[in-house]
């Protein structure tokens, strides 16, 4: 065995769907301005964060975290206005329950649905799990292709299907109608991922109870709390008893839950943030729009995508001038010269522009 190198014996052990991947990237991002992540730009308030660094001080970290979260839990059922009989999983993060769900289905054979583009660890975990997996082409104008999309579920019966409302990297809101035809029309279980409600006009959380194959899944990162890793699953017990089993023990630790829940006792601060972004957005949506060469496409997400000439030579120039956003060229065939920028404070969002403008009359 000692004569065998490590990479060797790796690639003789591993599976070939880890091989053939590559780790999730996440740039350096120290001394730029940041809006690249689909964060909230805003710290807490001041008094509030007395608060919280009160908690902490007092919080038994030495003890494992309340296992089933109940305090927390209730807390979200408040603020999420959950209709009445369905329950709360907590994750942490988004990413670990779309595993969880991943891996509760992956009979031999199934398949996990999505449409693309859209957000990447859809594709990433089905591969994790070995669970196969069909993307479906989004409409040239990024809408879903509901005859597509349907025709698809038809012919393949999917186990799992996630559809992002709003989707990432697009920011566009789907027909609610079309989601809804999609639900009715799938056999298997279908995880509407609402990880920008806070910026959206529409949620299927008051529908829940209507479809038995649905489940809303939502993180509280892109409302201010990135940092703690939270995200939950809602929906009825028959599914979340049964992906209870799969949860790991002591998932979302005791800073996490207490941080969030002191947050989410002040629901209504948070939401006044992302109010100020959705002004933000609407103002940087206009600025992008005047600007020749640009084609910036409508967002009810925290985050503009736009379309320039040689984006890769555009972001590049950002980088130069201390702004980080997302290069998504070269992602996918839809998303050729296209970039993502996140909605920041309006002094980042001045800065961004201007970086912008001097790129694109510098690069022509």
């Amino acid at each position: 065995m000692s004569s065998i190198s490590a990479s060797s014996l790796a690639a003789a052990l591993l599976r070939q769907e880890v091989l053939d991947l590559h780790a999730y990237h996440v740039p350096e991002s120290s001394g730029y301005i940041k809006l690249d992540a689909m964060e909230n730009p805003y710290l807490v308030p001041t008094a509030l964060r007395g608060e919280i660094a009160e908690a902490v001080a007092a919080a038994a970290i030495n003890r494992y975290p309340d296992p089933g979260a109940v305090s927390l839990k209730e807390k979200i059922r408040g603020v999420t206005g959950l209709p009445q009989g369905m329950e709360v999983l907590l994750g942490n993060g988004s990413d670990e329950l779309i595993q969880m769900l991943a891996m509760a289905l992956n009979k031999p054979g199934a398949v996990l649905l999505s449409v693309e583009p859209s957000f990447v660890m859809y594709k990433m975990i089905a591969a994790f799990t070995g669970m196969r997996y069909v993307g479906v082409p989004l409409a040239t104008d990024f809408s879903l292709d509901l005859a597509a999309t349907l025709a698809a579920i038809k012919r393949e019966r999917p186990a799992l299907t996630f559809l992002a409302y709003p989707n990432n990297p697009t920011g566009n809101l789907f027909s609610a109608d079309a989601m809804a035809q999609i639900i009715q029309s799938s056999p298997g279980l279908v995880v509407v991922d609402e990880a920008y409600y806070a910026f959206a006009s529409d949620s299927f959380i008051p529908h829940l109870a209507r479809y038995p194959n649905l489940l809303v899944m939502r993180t509280f990162s892109k409302l201010g709390m990135a940092g703690l890793r939270l995200g939950f699953l809602a929906g009825s017990a028959a599914w979340l008893g049964q992906l209870e089993k799969l949860r790991l023990p002591y998932n979302v630790g005791v800073l996490p839950q207490l941080v969030a829940e002191k947050l989410l006792s002040h629901h209504d601060v948070l939401l006044q943030q992302a109010e100020q972004i959705k002004r933000d957005r609407a103002k940087l949506y206009r600025q992008l729009s005047e600007i020749a060469g640009v084609k910036v496409y409508a967002s009810e997400a925290n985050f503009l995508l736009f379309r320039v000439a040689d984006a890769t030579e555009i972001f590049n120039g950002l980088k130069q001038r201390g702004v980080l956003i997302k290069n998504l060229n070269g992602g996918h065939p839809m998303l050729k010269d296209c970039l993502r920028v996140t909605v920041g404070k309006p002094d980042e969002n001045m800065r961004f522009i201007a970086a912008l403008q001097e790129t694109i009359i510098q690069s022509a």
